[in-house]
């Protein structure tokens, strides 16, 4: 299980995020999501500790607490939801109708 971390300066840097959470337990990882076209922070992180035991320490410790000029949000990450499509045709194969063709 991981942490999330949100509402993040947008100067925060991995190696910055480790040192805080350090002080709760040991650091295993720490994902900072960028925006794909601008290649910017997006405001919110991904902590994940070596136990549950330090997780919720951090959590208890960190949330609301400001930090970089900003009141921070932690708590347990919440698993990614598997959106899936939605009907539709998004691989490109099948339908398409008249493409030019002659009837």
């Amino acid at each position: 299980m991981s942490v999330y971390v949100g509402n993040l300066s947008y100067q925060v840097t991995e190696d910055a995020l480790t040192a805080v959470f350090a002080e709760y337990g040991s650091v295993k990882r720490v994902q900072i999501p960028t925006d794909r076209e601008t290649g910017r922070v997006r405001g919110f992180a991904f902590v994940e500790m070596s136990s549950d035991t330090e997780e919720t320490a951090a959590i208890e410790a960190l949330d609301g607490a400001e930090w970089m000029g900003r009141d921070l949000k932690v708590n347990k990450a919440k698993p990614k939801e598997n959106k899936g499509s939605f009907g539709g045709n998004r691989g490109g194969y099948g339908g398409g109708g008249n493409r030019g063709g002659r009837y």
